[in-house]
């Protein structure tokens, strides 16, 4: 089931499946600015990857010495969530443990997602709940996708990326979907990361460990641009499908795929987050359409 929400300056769409944004307009401009979802590129549009983001190994990981089976990115964004709160600026899904879920995942969680609209802000907030006797391990992130260009009359090279702050950094390899425990320099104490249609034709650009929380997503040739702000998100991915796709996915996450020689177990994966029982985590991030 698709919601709306709306202020005086933007309109969400939000899908009950996977609680995923489906539409963002801009209305002084009346234009969409979150990709459409077409499957000849990409059928998605921002889902939420939960409670693994990436890739595992072999598609599985060890727990309490058993194997489970667990596809890239996680089942949040494949199951339906329950509208649990609506007001006039915010919405809230949810998503708890369920037969289905603890054959992949032998955890009793509750996901919660809440949009919070702000003049031209859009505030995405996580909280995950460990309802289980025994301590949880998880990892989530977001994976919103943008036209590229945002005008018809532009081309991909006029866009860029621009960090909040110089950044001297590389991007981490991956093969087959898995980080291969290489790096490629690609910002030397620089802002600006230039934007070309084969940029991710090795797959994503993965960072970690950045001094910057908010990056912006800049044409050359005209005034639109979107700003993604994610303070306290140890990893940022940026992809696209090909060099023709006409989108941009700018990906604040906790947590991060498989390495090639990943042990396989669920405690000792890079990134992953614990949660004791009874305890709760909280994260956001923004997207600023200006």
């Amino acid at each position: 089931m698709i919601s709306k929400l709306e202020n005086e300056e933007i309109m969400l769409k939000v899908d009950s499946l996977g609680a995923e944004m489906k539409k963002l307009i801009l209305k002084k401009d009346n234009k969409n600015y979150l990709w459409h979802g077409d499957s000849k590129y990409w059928g998605r549009t921002a889902p939420v990857l939960f409670p693994i983001v990436g890739r595992l190994k072999d598609d599985s990981y060890i727990y309490n010495n058993q194997e489970y089976k667990m596809t890239q990115h996680g089942f949040a964004r494949d199951n339906e969530f329950k509208l649990v709160e609506k007001t006039d600026n915010s919405i809230t899904y949810a998503l708890e443990a369920n037969s289905e879920t603890l054959n992949k995942y032998p955890f009793e969680f509750r996901l919660e997602i809440k949009y919070t609209l702000n003049e031209n802000l859009i505030r995405v907030g996580y909280k995950i709940f460990n309802q289980d006797q025994k301590k949880m391990y998880f990892s989530i992130g977001a994976h919103p996708a943008f036209y590229w260009p945002l005008n018809e009359d532009e081309k991909k090279e006029d866009y860029y990326l621009e960090f909040e702050k110089k950044e001297k950094i590389a991007k981490y390899l991956l093969e087959a979907g898995l980080l291969n425990n290489q790096t490629e320099p690609i910002l030397d104490n620089q802002k600006i990361l230039e934007l070309t249609p084969d940029i991710f034709k090795n797959d994503a650009l993965v960072f970690k460990n950045l001094k910057s929380e908010q990056i912006t997503l800049k044409s050359s040739k005209s005034e639109r641009k979107i700003r993604i702000k994610f303070k306290k998100f140890p990893y940022l991915g940026i992809w696209s499908q090909s060099a023709e796709a006409p989108f941009i996915c700018i990906e604040p996450w906790h947590g991060i795929a498989d390495s090639v020689d990943s042990s396989g177990k669920i405690i000792e994966k890079e990134g992953i987050k614990d949660l004791k029982a009874g305890d709760h985590f909280d994260s956001s991030y923004t997207i600023i359409i200006d």
